[in-house]
């Protein structure tokens, strides 16, 4: 497996009062959220059409769980499957089960200081 990582999925943090923080971005910076926040739309090193998602999530959402921290980061992978079996190889922990949508898989694992990592193996022709 020669690229584990393909780019940053997303950034999901915690905040009191999501839809206030959508707004405030919306206005200040001029970010075009809607319900879920922010899909940055881009092109891989091929042309392929890619999405990053930036969301902000209730402070009290368990999604981020067992980690603690305010924020967690989703990558995007090739082969979730695979990356998950070579890193529970190497001991790292794996978090739930693998999880299928119409837009792609996900797995969780969390990193040497607790930190919730979502890997994603993307779909990002279901956005189009």
């Amino acid at each position: 497996m020669k690229n584990r990582v393909t780019g940053l999925g997303g950034f999901f943090f915690k905040t009191k009062d999501p839809d206030a923080i959508k707004k405030w971005y919306k206005e200040r910076l001029g970010i075009p959220t809607d319900q879920y926040g922010w899909s940055f739309w881009w092109k891989d090193k091929d042309g392929n059409d890619c999405m990053t998602q930036w969301s902000p999530f209730k402070e009290d959402t368990t999604y981020f769980q067992p980690s603690e921290k305010q924020f967690m980061m989703n990558f995007r992978v090739e082969n979730l499957v695979e990356l998950l079996d070579a890193l529970k190889e190497e001991g790292v922990t794996i978090v739930g089960e693998i999880e299928e949508y119409d837009y792609g898989k996900f797995g969780w694992i969390l990193d040497p200081e607790g930190n919730k990592l979502e890997l994603w193996e993307p779909i990002d022709k279901a956005f189009l």
